[in-house]
């Protein structure tokens, strides 16, 4: 079956603008997918129903997908689908029909304000690594970026002089201001350290690994959950773990939902709103906790 993929490609990179993290998911998901197509002996993709893509995802639930990762396989397809309809390949977009089981959104795991300053305060700054080290860990929790967003930073997106950071995403761009320690933490990094870790003078990066090469989201992932262990945070920490504690932050200290919202990049307020959830069921169990009526 030919499955268009490098033409999908092309169409997300160049027409749809997609963050390389979009992109990489949505092209593994199609690729899957014409794989288990190829399987099954489906062999015209315009020939693709939405029966027998419900019988794909119910194939994806039956070997331990969970209902999130079957809910972006939907995406990816979707829009996999309305390429080969734009592209006269397909008559319609058979996802349309495709009755999706709804994914259970799990609320995130946060930090408290005690641990984000015990977190922030592990990396010793006395050599070159730990002072990058610290710089990434106080930029990640000042504005809430993504790590993919983070690791792809150029030196040029950081407004030094008023403590800001341009953030560009496909089509959109995001502002965010910078608190000043962590601006102090960056500016530290940038004036001794950047120049020894960078391996070219012409390095557009703002961060890299210590060899100079680009830094991998696995890469930063070891490098939280190192300074998580200093900590002694027995937490679950993820890559996303200060991204949501930022969030909800500023949340619980009065903040409008619909800056957070523009702060953390989200397109729909809806996905936003999980922070709202997450601050009323922390309050309910104090409350539950503390109140002595409620015991």
């Amino acid at each position: 079956m030919k499955d268009y993929i490098l033409e999908f490609e092309s169409f997300l990179k160049y027409e749809k603008a997609s963050s390389n993290n979009t992109l990489q998911s949505y092209l593994r998901d199609v690729s899957q997918f014409s794989a288990y197509c190829k399987l099954n002996s489906i062999e015209d993709v315009s020939k693709v129903t939405s029966k027998k893509l419900n019988e794909y995802f119910d194939y994806l639930h039956s070997t331990g997908r969970s209902a999130a990762t079957v809910s972006r396989n939907v995406a990816s397809l979707r829009c996999y689908f309305k390429f080969l309809v734009k592209k006269e390949i397909c008559s319609a977009n058979p996802v349309s029909d495709v009755k999706q089981k709804a994914a259970t959104k799990k609320i995130p795991e946060i930090l408290t304000n005690k641990e984000v300053l015990l977190l922030l305060e592990q990396p010793c700054g006395s050599d070159y690594k730990s002072i990058r080290d610290k710089a990434m860990l106080e930029l990640l929790y000042a504005t809430g970026i993504k790590v993919s967003e983070l690791i792809d930073l150029n030196l040029t997106d950081i407004n030094r002089q008023i403590g800001v950071l341009h953030l560009h995403t496909g089509k959109s761009e995001r502002v965010i201001p910078i608190y000043p320690e962590a601006l102090r933490d960056l500016n530290r990094y940038i004036n001794e350290a950047r120049s020894v870790i960078i391996s070219e003078n012409s390095e557009d990066k703002l961060f890299t690994n210590m060899n100079g090469s680009p830094m991998s989201r696995q890469g930063f992932w070891k490098i939280i959950k190192h300074y998580a262990q200093l900590a002694k945070i027995e937490k679950d920490i993820t890559p996303h773990t200060l991204r949501h504690s930022f969030a909800a932050h500023l949340l619980e200290n009065g903040a409008e939902l619909k800056d957070i919202k523009e702060m953390l990049g989200h397109s729909d307020i809806s996905s936003t709103q999980i922070y709202v959830q997450m601050m009323k069921q922390k309050y309910a169990q104090a409350y539950k906790r503390f109140h002595p009526m409620a015991r």
